[in-house]
């Protein structure tokens, strides 16, 4: 090899390492969930999003996502996020009312009426108010998302309150467990990702989750009945991507602001896709030989009457700043 070649291998394997070197420095930011990945689940399809949103940013920052409980099982990502051992997640927020019972005005029955609501409240002092518990517990939301949802059921179509009656219910969270209970029902918490294998093996006879979950979980597949949330949906679940504050604050400015820009435009494409989940979930069903069921205007007042007396005044009596929290959601239109 000439003198010239020896210099210009030298020096192209000096830009390799150079370059492998910028590469291998890249901050790598952990994301779990516990949905489906790759099934077109629009939770995982957010975080993917968002993934491909910062690499494309060019910050030295890459996420690699961790979905169907690879990394962390659902109930334990709030604890792992705020103590750094998990940089950033998709968690329906109620998961973590155990440690902040503020959480479960998100998933409270009724408080939310429609997705074009859910939108209003994200900008409101409510959802200021959440997000400050959010913060103070450690974790900053990097982009909202709220879910509709429904019930299902293997023994009995759920519309009014009597027709819970003798059920094993799955509810998801405090607030709609005691509203539930209230209403005869016997309840089994756990979370979304448990609910097939629970129905499976007769642990469950019913469920609410979010219409998404019931087409990512194939729950379709061990009911008979479906209430679809209808005009009168009773059940809204909010569920927000969330970054480790500890985590935050370790990046410079310009991976910061690369995380927020991918937020929004997560928030940007999970609008455009969650008003029509609701009919995605009615078509599979049927198409499964599922009946599907709506409340009427008359079952939604006999829940909300029983939620009243029971979850909202629970989370009004025993909740930090519960009364506030609930009067800031209701003044929004």
């Amino acid at each position: 090899m000439t003198r010239q070649l020896k210099t210009a291998a030298t020096a192209a394997l000096g830009l390799a390492v150079a370059f492998s070197s910028v590469a291998a420095a890249d901050t790598v930011l952990r994301a779990s969930h516990q949905f489906p990945g790759g099934q077109g689940d629009v939770r995982d399809e957010m975080v993917q999003l968002m993934a491909r949103h910062v690499a494309d940013a060019d910050v030295g920052l890459q996420i690699q996502v961790h979905p169907g409980q690879s990394l962390f099982r659902a109930n334990e990502q709030w604890g792992a996020l705020v103590r750094g051992r998990l940089d950033m997640t998709l968690l329906p927020l109620d998961y973590a009312s155990g440690r902040h019972p503020e959480f479960s005005a998100t998933l409270m029955p009724g408080l939310v009426r429609n997705h074009e609501h859910a939108a209003r409240l994200n900008d409101s002092e409510y959802m200021d108010m959440i997000k400050e518990v959010i913060l103070e517990g450690g974790a900053r939301v990097l982009a909202d998302s709220w879910l509709s949802g429904g019930f299902a059921s293997s023994e009995q179509c759920i519309t009014s309150p009597d027709t819970v009656s003798g059920q094993n219910i799955r509810a998801a969270g405090p607030a709609f467990e005691q509203m539930l209970e209230a209403a005869g029902a016997s309840i089994a918490s756990m979370p979304s990702s448990e609910v097939y294998t629970a129905m499976q093996t007769g642990v469950l006879d019913a469920a609410n989750t979010s219409s998404m979950s019931f087409i990512s979980f194939r729950l379709y597949e061990q009911v008979d009945c479906l209430t679809e949330p209808g005009d009168y949906a009773l059940w809204f679940m909010y569920e927000p991507v969330l970054i480790s504050e500890q985590v935050w604050q370790g990046l410079n400015e310009a991976q910061q602001a690369a995380l927020l820009e991918a937020g929004e435009a997560a928030e940007a494409f999970f609008s455009a896709e969650a008003a029509a989940l609701d009919q995605r979930m009615v078509e599979v069903y049927e198409e499964n030989g599922v009946e599907v069921v709506r409340m009427s205007e008359e079952d939604y007042n006999a829940w909300l009457e029983i939620a009243q007396e029971t979850s909202y005044q629970n989370f009004a009596d025993n909740v930090p700043n519960g009364q506030a929290i609930i009067d800031a959601a209701l003044a929004v239109d």
